[in-house]
């Protein structure tokens, strides 16, 4: 299995010849080669995790494709056909097996209401908390897609997220809103949580991809 970073916090998981695709948001450039595309996810609603445009554009590669979200992304995403998720859930598609975590976004501010938010685990290997700390309780982690930068994140929290996860690799993600400089310093401070877990951090800029 290798998972393909895009910009921000999309991510391309392919295995043999189907692919996975999570959260193509508005900060991610168009995703193309997508003919074995058989799932796509969105953890949640804000735009920069799903669009219009991306989900049309997906689905004209890949008719009938279909979505796994949580109940909040279906009352957004009006128009199209969402399966509905929830944490605990457990669905099968193609080769990849997915199953579901967390309920709840991360709290950006007390003014701001908290939304649906669930996180992913790929083929019992990759996960991905969306826009949480959800830790997946149970669960020995292969490699996590840890959030390195957001309004909602601070990174001593962050830090204490790998380190309670304890992934044996990781590599950051949903990081459009960090500049050069600061994505250095964050991927640092990861890198030295995910080490104390005797794991190994891994730098991965749009377009890059890990074998897992």
């Amino acid at each position: 299995m290798r998972v393909t970073k895009y910009e921000h916090a999309t991510l391309r998981i392919d295995q043999s010849d189907q692919t996975l695709v999570i959260d193509p948001g508005s900060f991610t450039t168009p995703l193309d080669d997508l003919n074995g595309l058989v799932g796509i996810v969105l953890t949640h609603e804000h735009p920069d995790h799903w669009t219009p445009e991306h989900l049309d554009r997906l689905l004209r590669a890949a008719p009938g494709t279909p979505i796994f979200a949580p109940a909040g992304v279906a009352a957004a995403a009006d128009g199209y056909d969402i399966t509905v998720v929830s944490p605990g859930d457990t669905v099968a598609v193609g080769d990849f097996a997915l199953r579901f975590f967390g309920g709840t976004h991360a709290v950006i501010h007390s003014s701001i209401p908290t939304i649906d938010n669930v996180g992913v685990l790929v083929n019992e290997e990759l996960y991905y908390p969306g826009d949480s700390y959800a830790v997946p309780e149970g669960i020995e982690v292969d490699t996590l897609a840890a959030p390195l930068g957001a309004p909602w994140l601070k990174i001593g929290e962050a830090m204490d997220y790998v380190l309670a996860v304890k992934p044996r690799r990781a590599f950051g993600t949903h990081d459009m809103t960090l500049s050069v400089a600061g994505k250095t310093m964050h991927r640092a401070r990861l890198q030295w949580a995910t080490e104390q877990g005797g794991g190994e951090f891994f730098v991965l800029e749009p377009g890059e991809s890990l074998d897992l």
